[in-house]
């Protein structure tokens, strides 16, 4: 027996199945490409072009690479790289685009929305005004308007929402007309209906309860400017503000979205009422994250040093109590803390009232504020930093410490001579992500004091107590105005911040695996 012929059982089951293969592939690929293509479709329609086409863009690369074979080996880093960019690089993208515009809470419509919104305005001539009902005439509808001791009753109508005319009869007595109740459910549809009184005038839907004479206020003119129709005054479009103004100069709300350059950016810089507070806010984001990396790392670092101790009895249960607060969620130990510290019924306060006669107002005092912060954010980061420094401290060789014991070293040198250099240098890269994370650590601060207390005389809402991410957060929603533009600025600037501090990790880190390998 030769050696194809042995060969041909074991390959001709793998070249029938190939093209079975194949064409499952290709077809799960198809209805892939199908269902992607109706969400592209239903964003369009719903108005949101932007994500209609990342949602097209993701579209076209599954179909090219996990299409064609020459991109195989891309199939592997595509999903990562699609992330990447839909996760990370557009919201940075799109947060910086909104920071050169004037989105807020006045602005944000488009133009043509706007507009429409203006041609929708109408005046209801209260001359003209009377209640009506519906009265229900099988699967249809007859209108009825009061008029006198009878009223005018119109044919049956399907109440669909298509415009329809109605012609309307007197009646000398009232028909039974359906409750108000079942009214409000056609209220859109009776929009849609006008009816034609006897002498010819014509009245729609001005309410759930009547039917008057409606006429649009405004009226758009030739050179793009809406006449009012009552007094005659004129709105003109300002694309600089995005308003538009009437012919005293004010602006008219709503308005729309529009490129205003780096007018945010300025404000931010250079405008006292918000420069001021973002310099106090910046610098105490800086001393905040500092205080926060040195505290947890000293604390850390001194209980990882206690627990190597080798006659120190029940390590376990030391270690599993001193964890505890790493396995809690910080929501959960922030909201406890928020009680603990209350000025009036915390059993921190109480606790001291009793000894020592006083009542710290944890909440209402700036410097007292930031320490309770701080003291917070250490209890909740020293477990990891513990951690970290136990494994690093079983890394050292013990000949070290008995050397310096021969040459008469005691505890405090050992430490400064031969524990802290041995394990500081690879601790540099985790101690700098860890001050990019309390950088940003928004979710203390608006759990635990909602950046209170305020910063007087400033033009947004900022608090002692804020750090950037919070003060960007409160700016963007929980000011009258939500101001999205300013708020893309800051976070833009916040953005370039973490960037210096990323590549300061990796420089770090590149310096560290330098250091070791010439170990």
């Amino acid at each position: 027996m030769t050696a194809t012929s042995l060969s041909e059982p074991t390959t001709m089951p793998v070249r029938r199945a190939q093209p079975l293969v194949g064409l499952l592939r290709y077809g799960l690929l198809a209805a892939l490409a199908l269902g992607l293509m109706y969400v592209v479709w239903g964003l369009y329609l719903a108005g949101e072009p932007l994500f209609a086409a990342v949602v097209m863009a993701l579209l076209v690369g599954i179909v090219i690479i996990f299409g064609a074979r020459r991109f195989y080996t891309a199939r592997f880093v595509f999903p990562g790289i699609a992330a990447v960019l839909i996760f990370i690089v557009l919201p940075v993208l799109y947060t910086t685009y909104v920071g050169f515009t004037n989105y807020s809470a006045r602005n944000l419509l488009t133009f043509d929305r706007v507009t429409e919104l203006f041609l929708n305005q109408k005046a209801v001539d209260k001359s003209t005004e009377r209640p009506f009902g519906l009265v229900a005439d099988g699967t249809q509808f007859r209108l009825y308007l009061t008029e006198g001791s009878g009223g005018l009753l119109s044919d049956p109508f399907t109440l669909d929402g298509t415009p329809v005319e109605l012609a309307l009869n007197p009646v000398t007595e009232a028909p039974e007309t359906v409750p108000l109740k079942d009214v409000v459910k056609f209220r859109t549809e009776l929009g849609a209906v006008t009816a034609t009184l006897p002498d010819g005038s014509q009245v729609t839907s001005s309410g759930l309860r009547s039917f008057a004479k409606v006429t649009p206020i405004y009226e758009r003119q030739p050179d793009g400017s809406l006449l009012n129709r009552a007094d005659g005054t004129q709105l003109v479009r300002d694309e600089s503000v995005g308003f538009y103004r009437n012919e005293a100069g004010a602006t008219v709300a709503p308005g729309w979205r529009v490129n205003v350059g780096l007018a945010n950016f300025q404000r931010v810089l250079f405008s006292e009422g918000i420069r001021q507070p973002m310099l106090q806010i910046f610098v105490w984001t800086i001393t905040f994250a500092l205080l926060s990396v040195f505290f947890g790392f000293a604390v850390g670092l001194a209980l990882a040093t206690v627990l190597q101790w080798p006659h120190l009895r029940g390590k376990a249960i030391y270690r599993i109590l001193l964890i505890l607060p790493y396995a809690v969620p910080a929501f959960i130990s922030i909201l406890v803390f928020r009680g603990l510290f209350n000025q009036n019924f915390g059993e921190i306060n109480l606790i001291l009232r009793g000894l020592f006669g006083i009542q710290p107002q944890w909440f209402t005092d700036p410097t007292l504020a930031r320490m309770m912060l701080v003291m917070v954010n250490v209890w909740l980061g020293y477990p990891y930093m513990m951690l970290l420094a136990t494994g690093y401290l079983q890394s050292i060789p013990q000949d070290h410490y008995k050397a310096a014991a021969l040459e008469g070293a005691g505890p405090i040198r050992n430490f400064f001579s031969i524990t802290l250099p041995q394990i500081l240098p690879p601790f540099v890269p985790l101690l700098i992500s860890s001050f990019a994370f309390n950088f940003n650590n928004v979710v203390l601060i608006l759990l635990l004091t909602r950046g209170a207390p305020d910063i007087p005389g400033t033009l947004v809402p900022a608090g002692q107590t804020d750090i950037l991410g919070s003060f960007t957060f409160r700016v963007s929603f929980q000011d009258a105005g939500q101001n999205f533009g300013i708020a893309g600025a800051i976070s833009t600037l916040i953005f370039l911040l973490v960037g210096v501090l990323a590549y300061a990790n990796f420089y770090a880190l590149r310096r560290a695996a330098n250091a070791r390998g010439r170990g």
